[in-house]
Order: structure tokens, then C-alpha cells, then sequence
């Protein structure tokens, strides 16, 4: 093997040994900056990606996560009403939450709102001003009185 670092050069280090090296060719650079690895038959294999991950990195640039990297969709915290009429939350949120299976929650209607307030061995949790869950006994439906 040519001098090729036992660990890929990252930092400084790398854009150095770039600018030593600017008169050969991407892929020969990348070699002699630790981008390689050995196959099954021995022979080296230039990993270019990792390589101008590495450049750009040192530079102080990101072009964010690779598909590589992002795996499923992040929650986005809004949801739509299905023609159905349901509204699905979805798993990223019960996950977050760790709810399970079971879990019962009572609907409270608002004007443009819903509220859920998760009912645990029969009594609503609610929310207190320290951001902490208190229970609260759960009352049955009331009937609106009539005349207010």
C-alpha cells in the first residue's frame, strides 16, 4: 500500500493533506487520505462519499442527512381528517408518549380544539401549572340544564 493513514484524516488535517496532494487525481487523493477499505479479495476500494462528506465537513458545511441516515418520516404535527372522518395520530406520537394498547383517553370538545386527556385507573390525568399529570375523578355525562 502507498501511505495511506491507518484512520481517515478528518479537520484540518484532511484540507491539508488535500492541498499537498492537489496535482492528483479525487480518487487517489481520497486513497491517500484514509477513504479505503479492503475487499474480500484484498484489494482497496476508494469510498468517495465518505471522502467529500469528510472535505465538506471540514469546511464547515452540511448538506444535512443522507437517505442513508433519515430512516421513516418525523411526526410533523399535523394531521388531516380522513374521508372516513377519523383523524389517525399515528405511532410516532404514541411511541413518544409510550402508550400501549388499552390506553383510554376521554375527548373534550373546544371551540377549533380537541383536548385528550388520558384516563388512568379511572381517573382523568390532568395537567397541572408544574407540567406535571394530577388525577381527577371522572364524573359522568351531564345533561345541559335547559335555560342556561
Amino acid at each position: 500500500m502507498l501511505d495511506v493513514p491507518p484512520q481517515p484524516l478528518t479537520g484540518k488535517a484532511l484540507l491539508q493533506k488535500i492541498e499537498a496532494l492537489g496535482h492528483l487525481p479525487r480518487r487517489e487523493t481520497a486513497k491517500r487520505c484514509g477513504y479505503v477499505t479492503v475487499t474480500k479479495n484484498n484489494k482497496l476500494r476508494v469510498n468517495l462519499n465518505a471522502f467529500y462528506d469528510a472535505v465538506l465537513a471540514a469546511k464547515g458545511l452540511s448538506l444535512g442527512p443522507s437517505s442513508r441516515e433519515k430512516r421513516g418520516r418525523e411526526p410533523s404535527f399535523r394531521v388531516s381528517v380522513h374521508k372516513n372522518g377519523q383523524i389517525i395520530i399515528g405511532s410516532a406520537y404514541t411511541k413518544q408518549m409510550n402508550l400501549k394498547p388499552g390506553d383510554e383517553f376521554e375527548i373534550h370538545l373546544g371551540y377549533k380544539h380537541i383536548h385528550l386527556k388520558q384516563v388512568l385507573n379511572g381517573q382523568v390525568m390532568e395537567d397541572s401549572a408544574a407540567g406535571e399529570a394530577a388525577p381527577k375523578k371522572t364524573r359522568g355525562r351531564r345533561k345541559k340544564a335547559a335555560g342556561g
